[in-house]
Formats: C-alpha cells, sequence, structure tokens
C-alpha cells in the first residue's frame, strides 16, 4: 500500500473522508458520500471492523505498507507517553508528509514522488527517502534547479497557506523549517487511534 494506484475515489467514501486529496476523488465523494457498492440498506459495522477501517485510514493516508504500519507501532511503544499519539506523531514527522503539510505539494503522493526523485533537500543533504523521520530544527528547501524551482513555487501557490504550527514555510525563499516535533494537537489525520492501538496490539 505504500503506491496505491487503485482508484482513490472509493476509497474516500469507503472510509468516509477524504483520504486521497486529488480534485477527481475529492468531486466523487463529495457527490456520493456513501460506501461504494448497491445502495443498500447496511448492517452496522463490528467492533473489529470499525477498528480494520480506522486502521486504513492511517495506511492510505500516510502511504504506508502494514509493515511500516506495524514497525512504529513497536517503536511508538517504546517511547514514554501515549501510544496511540505517539504511532500518529511519527507518521507526522515522515518527510513527505511534511512537504505536503508545508505547502510544497498538494497531495501526500505527489510529495512522496518528488523526494523520491531527490527533489528536496534537509539540510542541504539530499534525502529521497519518503520516510525520513524529521528533527526540530531541520531545514527542507527544494534543490536549486530553475525548473524545479518554478514548479514548486507554482505548486506552493496553489496549495495555499500551511496550517501547521510547527513548520514554518518561506514561500518566497521555497524554504521549510521544522520549528518544533508535533504534538497530538497537530496531528492532521481524524481517526480513532485507540482503536487501532487495540487492533495492532491483538
Amino acid at each position: 500500500m505504500g503506491r496505491y494506484t487503485g482508484p482513490k475515489a472509493k476509497i474516500n467514501r469507503r472510509l468516509g473522508f477524504q483520504v486521497f486529496e486529488n480534485n477527481g476523488a475529492v468531486r466523487a465523494f463529495e457527490r456520493k458520500e456513501y460506501p461504494p457498492g448497491m445502495a443498500q440498506r447496511r448492517r452496522k459495522p463490528t467492533i473489529y471492523g470499525q477498528a480494520l477501517q480506522e486502521k486504513q485510514k492511517i495506511k492510505f493516508y500516510y502511504g504506508l505498507r502494514e509493515k511500516h504500519l506495524r514497525r512504529y507501532f513497536a517503536k511508538a511503544k517504546h517511547i514514554k507517553g501515549n501510544t496511540g499519539e505517539n504511532l500518529l506523531i511519527l507518521c507526522e514527522r515522515r518527510l513527505d508528509n511534511v512537504v505536503r503539510r508545508a505547502g510544497f505539494a498538494l497531495t501526500r503522493p505527489q510529495a512522496r514522488q518528488g523526494i523520491v526523485h531527490g527533489h528536496f533537500l534537509v539540510n542541504g543533504r539530499r534525502v529521497d527517502r519518503p520516510s525520513f523521520q524529521v528533527k526540530a530544527g531541520d531545514v527542507i528547501t527544494v534543490k536549486n534547479r530553475p525548473n524545479l524551482k518554478k514548479l514548486y513555487a507554482e505548486l506552493s501557490q496553489a496549495a495555499g497557506d500551511s496550517n501547521a504550527s510547527w513548520i514554518n514555510f518561506d514561500r518566497d525563499d521555497l524554504k521549510a523549517i521544522v520549528t518544533s516535533l508535533p504534538t497530538a494537537d497537530d496531528i492532521s489525520l481524524p481517526v480513532d487511534v485507540g482503536s487501532v492501538v487495540a487492533f495492532l496490539s491483538r
């Protein structure tokens, strides 16, 4: 699931949330907010089914494979504090998420593609791993190539202002500074992480 290529609108409708942010998927979700399939009365999901759906939200939203999610979960359990919040904070600190939240890109898949192609530098060094964990004080910039500068200047204008208080984005210089680590209040995904923790603990 690290690179989902199927119909994104169906995932948005199935999960009842705009996990994928591209225009087509958003428009389809707005037209049909009910899950895909035959329009019929559906049974109330079980506790297991609800927990599975919440887990799927995290996987699709951050672009994670099952093994990556479980790796983050194992790490989160060894960090002091709430395991669920720690899990989501680790996901928020992924470089692809930071590039998206800062405003360099319109979607996380777009941010991930740019990183894999080596378009971004962290503290002046090329990083091509979307899973790279940012730290407070890290500076993210676009590689000094005119075509890339032009591309991300246009994308940042379309993306609008960042809503991440822990990232300071300078649109003119195309530079993002991670001013602090995200907290539970900064998590961008509305999800019942407690049920996900219980699911992964089985």
